[in-house]
């Protein structure tokens, strides 16, 4: 470690701890007069100095600290967060932010807080800048600062976005809402057939959930989910069919009981039938109804009832729940558990953790 130099650029405080640790480390005897000679010589330096303290002291009076102090503060007025999806780095922008803080020497929290504030994306939508005074409004030192927006960041990581890849896990059984591409129910729509299956996320299980705007709250959003790997695909009911002109409005039924069959269509299926794929997400808990989608929250999924079995429009919204329970059917020699829409009361079979397997990445 070679012995520092002071030239302005450094905060006299921390210049003089490093000496002190300098000369620790050396099991030597601080000379003032050594530690003068170190300042640079463009910083006139009274006479008189025999101590630290007094050395601080005159470098704080100096210019160049003002200036210093000054830069400092101009570098946080332009400090900008960049959220780790859109590839920033959160644990170096709090250690330039504390940084930048100490060398101006800001060291009243309702102004940290502001400059913190203004470093956070100018948008409507953005959730740390919607949360920020919602947590910060009790905290009292620069350490609680930094942690509680860590809170908001990690919070914020978990949110489920627009054209997020997420999984459904059925709480009660603990498989993932499952298709597979190209495999169709022998019965029904004949449809591609939807099932749960693993107990662990596989390609089979991932969906590709969107919505209309960039975040999603269970007050007034309809979701879709598109099967990842089959090709535009997506979950629904099948409201009934088109043969020749003529309609069958009667739904689809799933395989082992009298419950409307869930499958997966083609975006373009509705051309040719009465396809539905818009859900809607309901918190399965009373209590949870705030704040927006996010991973590891357990949800009931339902969907509108669009048509009577004569094909007359349902006035009133009427909403079908999906489930899935013990109950299983065969293709082949494979078996799968059922999975089904119902109007029946809710229950524990109507639960579903929705879980965020890759956030979309913006750059």
């Amino acid at each position: 470690m070679d012995l520092p130099k002071y030239d302005g650029n450094i905060h006299p405080d921390e210049w003089i701890n490093d000496l002190h640790t300098y000369f620790n480390i050396k099991k030597g005897s601080i000379d003032i007069k050594i530690v003068i000679s170190l300042v640079d010589s463009t910083i006139k330096l009274p006479t008189g100095i025999d101590n630290f303290e007094k050395l601080r002291n005159a470098l704080k009076e100096d210019i160049s600290f003002t200036i210093f102090k000054n830069t400092n503060k101009r570098k946080l007025q332009s400090l900008k967060y960049n959220p780790e999806r859109k590839g920033g780095d959160t644990s170096k922008f709090i250690s330039t932010f504390r940084k930048l803080c100490y060398n101006a020497e800001i060291n009243d929290i309702e102004e940290q807080k502001r400059y913190l504030y203004k470093s956070l994306p100018n948008n409507h939508f953005d959730y740390i800048s919607n949360e920020f005074y919602k947590r910060m409004k009790n905290v009292n030192s620069i350490n609680e600062l930094a942690k509680k927006f860590e809170d908001i960041v990690l919070e914020e990581s978990n949110l489920i976005r627009k054209e997020s890849i997420v999984a459904l896990k059925h709480i009660a059984t603990g498989k993932y809402l499952s298709s597979i591409s190209n495999l169709r129910y022998t019965t029904g729509s004949k449809s591609q057939l939807v099932f749960v299956g693993s107990s662990e996320p596989d390609p089979n299980s991932l969906w590709k959930i969107s919505f209309g705007s960039e975040l999603a709250t269970h007050a007034d959003t309809f979701i879709t989910l598109q099967h990842v790997k089959s090709d535009n695909i997506f979950l629904g009911i099948n409201h009934g069919h088109n043969y020749n002109g003529y309609y069958n409005f009667r739904y689809s039924k799933s395989p082992s009981n009298n419950h409307i069959e869930v499958s997966c269509n083609n975006s373009d299926y509705n051309r040719n039938s009465y396809w539905c794929n818009d859900w809607k997400f309901s918190y399965s808990k009373v209590g949870d109804h705030q704040g927006y989608l996010k991973s590891n929250d357990i949800i009931n999924l339902s969907i509108k009832k669009r048509y009577d079995e004569y094909g007359n429009y349902v006035q009133n919204e009427q909403f079908e729940f999906l489930r899935s329970h013990d109950i299983q059917f065969t293709i082949g020699n494979d078996t799968f558990q059922e999975v089904v829409c119902h109007n029946e009361r809710l229950g524990g079979n109507d639960e579903w953790c929705i879980e965020l397997i890759h956030e979309v990445k913006i750059f």
